[in-house]
């Protein structure tokens, strides 16, 4: 089975961040929140199997999106 790419969207020091799961560095940084999310999810289409896990600006999660052929898709 294919691994899938976690790419998350973070708020640190005034900035949104984009990151792989497990980088150092983030791949991206952006002014708002909106055009790091555009990029992430442009990103995740790229990859194939992957996932965008968007955080608020107090690092819980907000949001969860899959990309790709989910091998485990949702009920309803």
């Amino acid at each position: 089975m294919p691994k899938r790419t976690v790419l998350h969207v973070t708020h640190t020091n005034g900035e949104w961040k984009v990151k792989k799961e497990n980088a150092q560095r983030a791949s991206s940084v952006h002014e708002t929140k909106q055009e790091a999310v555009n990029h992430a999810r442009e990103q995740a289409k790229k990859e194939g199997l992957s996932q965008v896990v968007i955080h608020k600006k107090d690092n819980t999660i907000q949001e969860e999106r899959t990309y790709g052929n989910d091998p485990h898709p949702p009920d309803g």
